[in-house]
């Protein structure tokens, strides 16, 4: 009977003292309640019942940020949801500083999202995208630099209009490309019109170019597989006749 009880007891103690620990993982040793030192990777061997060990994870965590109502400077009401990414740097930092850091700075990126997404208006809101992305990050990174975490990047996912937005902001695209349309078609009957009046003058400075031109027509119009039939008349024959009325 003694024999069993030292086997559990070892057991019991070599289960409480040894530790293993992956690459990515650290553990923060507390001693009687205070911190002495951060361990790890590898074997790690505590003091039964005396310490006690936290596990914290240094890979780089991808937190979804819930969809956001907000309303923008130029009172839209918009969902917004985003992407946070963050490791942490100092594990120590990390379990004595915050209660969970990982619930903090889900919140914090929730609140920050709202307030950062209704100080600009909409139009900025989804043209540039980056920037306010840069704006996020800087204001994460700033607020959890005390608990020992580094925020990476923040991406803006989905930004949700209400329908009424959406036609309108279809409405106005298609009267962007229409105006665009008649543009572009007015600029191509001034180069017409440009390119008219110097055929013109060339042709009044030189009129044998208006005979060539005309045969290049008949040309032009013989080629066709029609059943139209041409008699031309030269026009100096009908010169004349135009010159007296």
């Amino acid at each position: 009977m003694f024999y069993i009880a030292a086997v559990m007891l070892a057991i019991f103690f070599l289960s409480s003292a040894i530790k293993v620990l992956r690459e990515y993982e650290r553990g923060v040793i507390f001693r009687l309640g205070r911190v002495i030192r951060t361990k790890g990777p590898g074997l790690i061997i505590l003091i039964p019942i005396i310490d006690k060990m936290v596990k914290v994870s240094l890979r780089l965590v991808t937190m979804d940020v819930p969809s956001q109502d907000v309303i923008t400077r130029d009172n839209v009401s918009v969902k917004v949801d985003a992407v946070v990414y963050f490791r942490v740097m100092d594990p120590n930092k990390a379990t004595v500083e915050v209660e969970n850091y990982l619930f903090a700075t889900s919140q914090l990126a929730q609140t920050t999202l709202r307030s950062v997404c209704g100080q600009v208006e909409l139009d900025d809101l989804l043209a540039e995208r980056d920037k306010i992305n840069n704006q996020l990050q800087n204001i994460l990174d700033h607020h959890t630099d005390p608990w020992g975490i580094k925020v990476t990047a923040v991406e803006v996912k989905r930004i949700d209009l209400p329908q009424e937005m959406q036609r309108a902001m279809a409405k106005q695209a298609e009267a962007e490309r229409e105006r665009r349309a008649k543009v572009i078609n007015a600029e191509g009957e001034f180069q017409a019109a440009n390119r008219l009046a110097e055929a013109a003058g060339i042709i009044q400075e030189y009129p044998e170019a208006l005979q060539l031109r005309y045969l290049q027509t008949l040309r032009e119009i013989s080629s066709e597989s029609t059943s139209t039939v041409l008699f031309p008349i030269p026009i100096d024959l009908v010169s004349p006749f135009v010159k007296k009325s």
